[in-house]
Protein backbone atom coordinates (compact mmCIF):
# COMPACT_ATOMS: atom_id res chain seq x y z
CA UNK A 1 0.00 0.00 0.00
CA UNK A 2 2.93 2.37 0.83
CA UNK A 3 4.54 1.96 -2.49
CA UNK A 4 1.11 2.50 -4.57
CA UNK A 5 0.32 5.19 -2.72
CA UNK A 6 3.90 7.24 -3.10
CA UNK A 7 3.45 6.20 -6.74
CA UNK A 8 0.21 7.69 -7.25
CA UNK A 9 0.33 10.95 -5.15
CA UNK A 10 4.50 11.74 -6.94
CA UNK A 11 1.81 11.68 -9.92
CA UNK A 12 -0.43 14.43 -8.63
CA UNK A 13 -0.15 18.13 -10.56
CA UNK A 14 2.10 19.83 -8.41
CA UNK A 15 3.24 17.43 -6.28
CA UNK A 16 6.84 18.26 -4.76
CA UNK A 17 8.33 16.63 -1.41
CA UNK A 18 8.64 19.19 1.10
CA UNK A 19 11.93 19.85 2.75
CA UNK A 20 13.76 18.69 5.43
CA UNK A 21 14.89 21.38 7.61
CA UNK A 22 18.04 22.07 9.74
CA UNK A 23 16.60 23.54 13.58
CA UNK A 24 20.83 24.47 14.25
CA UNK A 25 20.41 26.65 16.91
CA UNK A 26 17.54 24.47 18.70
CA UNK A 27 19.94 21.90 18.68
CA UNK A 28 22.81 23.69 19.77
CA UNK A 29 20.77 25.14 23.11
CA UNK A 30 19.86 21.50 23.90
CA UNK A 31 23.30 20.19 23.32
CA UNK A 32 22.41 17.59 20.90
CA UNK A 33 23.89 16.33 17.50
CA UNK A 34 21.02 17.49 15.01
CA UNK A 35 17.68 18.87 15.03
CA UNK A 36 15.87 17.98 11.67
CA UNK A 37 12.44 19.01 10.88
CA UNK A 38 9.99 17.99 8.15
CA UNK A 39 8.15 21.25 6.65
CA UNK A 40 4.67 20.44 5.74
CA UNK A 41 3.45 24.18 5.76
CA UNK A 42 4.39 24.12 2.42
CA UNK A 43 2.52 20.80 1.44
CA UNK A 44 0.30 21.48 -1.61
CA UNK A 45 -2.42 24.25 -1.41
CA UNK A 46 -3.71 22.92 2.01
CA UNK A 47 -0.20 23.63 3.84
CA UNK A 48 -0.45 20.22 5.31
CA UNK A 49 0.49 16.64 5.17
CA UNK A 50 -3.02 15.91 5.46
CA UNK A 51 -3.31 16.53 2.17
CA UNK A 52 -1.73 13.27 1.38
CA UNK A 53 -4.05 11.48 3.13
CA UNK A 54 -7.93 12.32 2.99
CA UNK A 55 -7.19 12.88 -0.92
CA UNK A 56 -5.34 9.88 -1.04
CA UNK A 57 -8.28 7.51 0.45
CA UNK A 58 -10.93 9.54 -1.44
CA UNK A 59 -9.09 8.60 -4.65
CA UNK A 60 -8.90 4.83 -3.76
CA UNK A 61 -12.62 4.86 -2.71
CA UNK A 62 -14.17 5.90 -5.57
CA UNK A 63 -11.99 3.40 -7.71
CA UNK A 64 -13.47 0.81 -5.86
CA UNK A 65 -17.06 2.05 -6.14
CA UNK A 66 -16.48 2.76 -10.18
CA UNK A 67 -15.25 -0.91 -10.39
CA UNK A 68 -18.23 -2.24 -8.56
CA UNK A 69 -20.95 0.15 -10.53
CA UNK A 70 -18.98 -1.37 -14.45
CA UNK A 71 -17.61 -4.45 -13.69
CA UNK A 72 -14.59 -3.44 -15.38
CA UNK A 73 -11.09 -2.64 -13.92
CA UNK A 74 -10.42 0.87 -13.01
CA UNK A 75 -6.97 2.47 -12.45
CA UNK A 76 -6.18 5.47 -9.73
CA UNK A 77 -5.43 7.31 -13.17
CA UNK A 78 -8.69 6.85 -14.50
CA UNK A 79 -10.43 8.71 -11.30
CA UNK A 80 -7.94 11.22 -10.99
CA UNK A 81 -8.80 11.88 -15.08
CA UNK A 82 -11.96 11.84 -13.91
CA UNK A 83 -13.00 9.34 -16.48
CA UNK A 84 -16.41 8.53 -14.83
CA UNK A 85 -17.89 11.66 -13.93
CA UNK A 86 -21.58 10.53 -13.99
CA UNK A 87 -20.74 8.23 -11.64
CA UNK A 88 -18.53 10.35 -9.33
CA UNK A 89 -21.49 12.96 -9.32
CA UNK A 90 -23.85 10.25 -7.72
CA UNK A 91 -21.34 9.56 -4.91
CA UNK A 92 -21.02 11.53 -1.77
CA UNK A 93 -18.00 11.38 0.43
CA UNK A 94 -18.13 12.63 4.35
CA UNK A 95 -15.82 13.36 7.24
CA UNK A 96 -15.59 14.60 10.81
CA UNK A 97 -12.40 17.24 11.31
CA UNK A 98 -10.71 19.57 13.39
CA UNK A 99 -9.40 21.16 10.06
CA UNK A 100 -6.67 19.63 8.08
CA UNK A 101 -8.31 16.39 7.18
CA UNK A 102 -11.69 17.65 6.07
CA UNK A 103 -9.68 19.76 3.72
CA UNK A 104 -7.82 17.09 2.20
CA UNK A 105 -11.03 15.15 1.60
CA UNK A 106 -12.73 18.37 0.33
CA UNK A 107 -9.86 18.81 -1.56
CA UNK A 108 -10.15 15.43 -3.19
CA UNK A 109 -13.47 15.47 -3.66
CA UNK A 110 -13.12 17.96 -5.52
CA UNK A 111 -10.61 17.32 -7.76
CA UNK A 112 -11.79 13.60 -8.77
CA UNK A 113 -15.67 14.95 -9.00
CA UNK A 114 -17.91 13.79 -6.13
CA UNK A 115 -20.06 15.51 -3.45
CA UNK A 116 -18.71 15.90 0.09
CA UNK A 117 -20.50 17.04 3.41
CA UNK A 118 -17.75 17.23 6.28
CA UNK A 119 -18.91 17.35 10.02
CA UNK A 120 -17.21 19.95 12.36
CA UNK A 121 -17.68 19.93 15.76
CA UNK A 122 -18.69 23.36 17.46
CA UNK A 123 -15.39 24.96 18.96
CA UNK A 124 -14.01 24.53 14.99
CA UNK A 125 -12.80 27.77 13.91
CA UNK A 126 -15.00 29.77 11.30
CA UNK A 127 -11.30 29.94 9.56
CA UNK A 128 -11.39 26.29 9.08
CA UNK A 129 -14.99 26.21 8.11
CA UNK A 130 -14.04 28.63 5.11
CA UNK A 131 -11.41 26.79 4.67
CA UNK A 132 -13.16 23.21 3.86
CA UNK A 133 -16.02 25.28 1.85
CA UNK A 134 -13.70 26.87 -0.74
CA UNK A 135 -13.54 23.49 -2.35
CA UNK A 136 -17.49 23.25 -2.73
CA UNK A 137 -18.54 20.56 0.61
CA UNK A 138 -20.89 21.45 2.65
CA UNK A 139 -19.97 21.72 6.30
CA UNK A 140 -22.47 20.08 9.23
CA UNK A 141 -21.55 21.66 12.77
CA UNK A 142 -22.08 19.35 15.76
CA UNK A 143 -22.34 19.68 19.30
CA UNK A 144 -19.99 18.51 21.50
CA UNK A 145 -15.99 17.65 20.68
CA UNK A 146 -13.91 15.80 17.85
CA UNK A 147 -15.39 12.13 18.45
CA UNK A 148 -18.93 13.35 18.57
CA UNK A 149 -18.47 14.67 15.18
CA UNK A 150 -16.80 11.01 14.29
CA UNK A 151 -19.95 9.54 15.06
CA UNK A 152 -22.52 12.00 13.59
CA UNK A 153 -20.63 11.57 10.25
CA UNK A 154 -20.97 7.77 10.05
CA UNK A 155 -24.58 8.37 11.30
CA UNK A 156 -25.16 10.58 8.82
CA UNK A 157 -23.24 8.46 6.34
CA UNK A 158 -25.68 5.20 7.20
CA UNK A 159 -29.13 7.66 6.72
CA UNK A 160 -27.98 9.13 3.32
CA UNK A 161 -25.68 6.57 1.56
CA UNK A 162 -22.55 8.31 1.55
CA UNK A 163 -18.80 7.27 2.37
CA UNK A 164 -17.00 7.74 5.25
CA UNK A 165 -13.58 8.92 4.80
CA UNK A 166 -12.07 8.72 7.93
CA UNK A 167 -8.46 9.07 9.24
CA UNK A 168 -9.35 6.87 12.54
CA UNK A 169 -11.04 3.84 12.58
CA UNK A 170 -13.48 1.02 15.01
CA UNK A 171 -14.99 -1.97 15.07
CA UNK A 172 -15.61 -2.85 11.44
CA UNK A 173 -14.17 -0.22 9.47
CA UNK A 174 -10.55 -0.28 8.56
CA UNK A 175 -9.95 -0.38 5.14
CA UNK A 176 -10.38 3.45 4.62
CA UNK A 177 -8.06 4.20 7.26
CA UNK A 178 -5.63 2.23 5.88
CA UNK A 179 -5.35 4.22 2.98
CA UNK A 180 -5.11 7.64 4.51
CA UNK A 181 -2.29 5.81 6.43
CA UNK A 182 -0.58 4.73 3.49
CA UNK A 183 -0.70 8.63 2.07
CA UNK A 184 0.78 9.66 5.29
CA UNK A 185 3.71 7.34 5.04
CA UNK A 186 4.84 9.52 1.70
CA UNK A 187 6.38 12.29 4.41
CA UNK A 188 7.84 9.74 6.38
CA UNK A 189 9.61 8.39 3.09
CA UNK A 190 10.89 11.97 1.34
CA UNK A 191 12.33 12.73 5.03
CA UNK A 192 14.52 9.51 5.24
CA UNK A 193 15.06 9.98 1.80
CA UNK A 194 16.57 13.74 2.87
CA UNK A 195 18.02 12.24 5.65
CA UNK A 196 21.44 14.27 5.42
CA UNK A 197 23.52 11.69 7.69
CA UNK A 198 24.94 7.95 7.62
CA UNK A 199 23.57 7.25 10.63
CA UNK A 200 19.48 7.09 11.04
CA UNK A 201 17.66 9.87 13.90
CA UNK A 202 18.30 8.61 17.12
CA UNK A 203 15.11 10.14 18.42
CA UNK A 204 11.71 10.88 16.45
CA UNK A 205 8.61 12.91 18.07
CA UNK A 206 5.08 12.67 16.90
CA UNK A 207 2.20 14.25 16.89
CA UNK A 208 -0.63 11.79 19.14
CA UNK A 209 -4.18 13.23 17.90
CA UNK A 210 -6.13 9.61 17.35
CA UNK A 211 -2.52 7.75 16.06
CA UNK A 212 -3.13 7.09 12.49
CA UNK A 213 0.23 9.96 11.37
CA UNK A 214 2.51 8.50 14.70
CA UNK A 215 1.71 4.64 13.34
CA UNK A 216 2.17 5.53 9.84
CA UNK A 217 5.76 6.59 10.87
CA UNK A 218 6.64 4.02 12.74
CA UNK A 219 5.68 1.29 10.07
CA UNK A 220 7.61 2.73 7.34
CA UNK A 221 11.31 3.90 9.61
CA UNK A 222 10.53 0.33 11.37
CA UNK A 223 10.25 -1.23 7.53
CA UNK A 224 13.55 0.77 6.45
CA UNK A 225 15.83 -1.64 9.56
CA UNK A 226 14.60 -3.19 12.15
CA UNK A 227 17.69 -3.45 13.93
CA UNK A 228 18.48 0.45 13.84
CA UNK A 229 14.80 1.68 14.98
CA UNK A 230 14.91 5.05 16.10
CA UNK A 231 13.62 5.40 19.38
CA UNK A 232 10.04 7.02 19.08
CA UNK A 233 8.46 9.45 21.46
CA UNK A 234 4.69 10.54 21.53
CA UNK A 235 3.55 14.16 22.16
CA UNK A 236 0.06 14.80 23.16
CA UNK A 237 -1.77 17.84 24.88
CA UNK A 238 -2.61 17.52 28.54
CA UNK A 239 -5.94 17.48 27.63
CA UNK A 240 -6.53 15.16 25.03
CA UNK A 241 -4.00 12.18 25.96
CA UNK A 242 -5.63 9.33 24.68
CA UNK A 243 -2.84 7.73 23.43
CA UNK A 244 -0.74 8.00 26.68
CA UNK A 245 -3.74 7.09 28.87
CA UNK A 246 -3.84 3.85 26.92
CA UNK A 247 -0.40 2.91 27.39
CA UNK A 248 -0.30 3.19 30.92
CA UNK A 249 -3.44 1.61 31.25
CA UNK A 250 -2.35 -1.14 28.98
CA UNK A 251 -6.00 -1.32 27.42
CA UNK A 252 -7.47 1.37 25.13
CA UNK A 253 -9.09 4.30 26.99
CA UNK A 254 -11.64 7.12 25.64
CA UNK A 255 -11.26 10.73 26.82
CA UNK A 256 -14.11 12.83 27.23
CA UNK A 257 -12.62 16.36 26.21
CA UNK A 258 -14.26 19.19 27.93
CA UNK A 259 -10.93 21.45 27.38
CA UNK A 260 -9.89 22.67 24.01
CA UNK A 261 -6.63 22.64 23.80
CA UNK A 262 -4.89 25.44 21.01
CA UNK A 263 -3.18 22.09 19.15
CA UNK A 264 -6.71 21.56 17.33
CA UNK A 265 -5.60 19.02 15.12
CA UNK A 266 -4.23 16.89 18.07
CA UNK A 267 -7.62 17.30 19.79
CA UNK A 268 -8.77 13.37 19.81
CA UNK A 269 -10.14 11.47 22.73
CA UNK A 270 -10.73 8.00 20.88
CA UNK A 271 -7.36 5.61 19.50
CA UNK A 272 -7.64 4.83 16.12
CA UNK A 273 -7.90 0.78 16.15
CA UNK A 274 -5.67 -0.16 13.52
CA UNK A 275 -3.24 2.55 14.94
CA UNK A 276 -2.93 1.15 18.55
CA UNK A 277 -1.39 -2.33 17.79
CA UNK A 278 1.58 -0.27 16.08
CA UNK A 279 1.75 2.48 18.65
CA UNK A 280 1.91 -0.36 21.13
CA UNK A 281 4.67 -1.90 19.98
CA UNK A 282 6.34 0.53 18.90
CA UNK A 283 6.44 4.04 20.64
CA UNK A 284 9.10 4.08 23.63
CA UNK A 285 7.59 6.70 25.48
CA UNK A 286 4.52 8.78 25.85
CA UNK A 287 4.90 12.67 26.93
CA UNK A 288 2.06 15.29 27.69
CA UNK A 289 2.11 18.97 27.09
CA UNK A 290 0.57 21.57 28.17
CA UNK A 291 -0.18 24.92 25.69
CA UNK A 292 1.73 27.08 27.29
CA UNK A 293 4.91 26.62 25.05
CA UNK A 294 3.05 26.58 21.60
CA UNK A 295 2.79 30.54 20.39
CA UNK A 296 6.19 31.00 21.42
CA UNK A 297 7.60 28.83 19.83
CA UNK A 298 5.64 29.07 16.76
CA UNK A 299 6.91 32.93 16.74
CA UNK A 300 10.40 31.39 17.91
CA UNK A 301 10.12 29.27 14.15
CA UNK A 302 9.19 32.16 12.30
CA UNK A 303 11.32 34.82 13.49
CA UNK A 304 14.92 32.16 13.57
CA UNK A 305 14.46 30.03 10.55
CA UNK A 306 11.31 31.66 8.51
CA UNK A 307 9.42 28.53 8.69
CA UNK A 308 5.48 28.86 9.15
CA UNK A 309 4.41 26.35 11.77
CA UNK A 310 1.19 25.72 12.81
CA UNK A 311 -0.11 25.15 16.39
CA UNK A 312 -0.31 21.42 15.85
CA UNK A 313 3.16 21.45 14.20
CA UNK A 314 5.45 22.37 17.23
CA UNK A 315 4.00 19.84 19.26
CA UNK A 316 6.50 17.25 18.40
CA UNK A 317 9.60 20.64 19.19
CA UNK A 318 7.98 21.43 22.44
CA UNK A 319 7.99 17.97 23.31
CA UNK A 320 11.48 17.40 22.88
CA UNK A 321 12.76 21.02 24.48
CA UNK A 322 10.57 20.21 27.55
CA UNK A 323 12.45 16.52 28.11
CA UNK A 324 16.05 17.95 27.29
CA UNK A 325 15.43 20.80 29.53
CA UNK A 326 14.45 18.03 32.69
CA UNK A 327 17.83 16.35 33.08
CA UNK A 328 16.28 13.23 34.53
CA UNK A 329 13.79 13.00 32.07
CA UNK A 330 16.68 13.80 28.69
CA UNK A 331 18.78 10.86 30.75
CA UNK A 332 15.02 8.61 30.61
CA UNK A 333 14.81 9.32 27.29
CA UNK A 334 18.55 8.73 26.16
CA UNK A 335 18.94 12.20 24.75
CA UNK A 336 22.43 12.97 24.46
CA UNK A 337 25.13 15.31 23.03
CA UNK A 338 25.24 12.47 20.01
CA UNK A 339 21.38 12.01 19.69
CA UNK A 340 19.85 13.23 16.21
CA UNK A 341 16.19 14.40 16.07
CA UNK A 342 13.54 14.17 13.33
CA UNK A 343 10.81 16.26 13.54
CA UNK A 344 7.85 16.40 11.63
CA UNK A 345 5.88 20.09 11.00
CA UNK A 346 2.70 18.93 10.19
CA UNK A 347 0.94 21.85 9.10
CA UNK A 348 1.25 25.65 8.62
CA UNK A 349 -1.36 28.51 8.84
CA UNK A 350 -4.26 26.26 7.90
CA UNK A 351 -6.25 29.09 9.93
CA UNK A 352 -4.58 32.20 9.30
CA UNK A 353 -6.46 34.69 12.00
CA UNK A 354 -5.41 31.70 15.21
CA UNK A 355 -1.35 31.69 13.29
CA UNK A 356 -1.41 35.28 13.90
CA UNK A 357 -3.31 35.23 16.96
CA UNK A 358 -1.06 32.89 18.54
CA UNK A 359 2.10 34.22 17.32
CA UNK A 360 1.50 37.78 17.75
Amino acid sequence: MRRRAAATISGWPGHRPTPLRPLARIADELGIAAVLYKDESVRSELSSFKSLGGAYAVQCLLRERFEEATGDPVTLEDVARVRHPDLAAGITVTAATDGNHGRSVAWGAHRFGCGCVIHMHERVSIGRQTAVEAFGATVRRVPGNYDDSVRAAARDADLNGWLVVSDTSWPGYEDVPRSVMAGYTVMSSEAMDQWPFDASPTHVFLQGGCGGMAAAVCVDLWSRSRTTSPRFVVVEPDSAACLHDSAVAGVLQAIDITTETVMAGLSCGEVSLIAWPVIDAAVDDFLTIGDESIGPLMRRLARESSIVAGESAVAGLAGLMAAAADPDLARRLGLSPSSRVLLFGTEGATDPEVYRRLVD
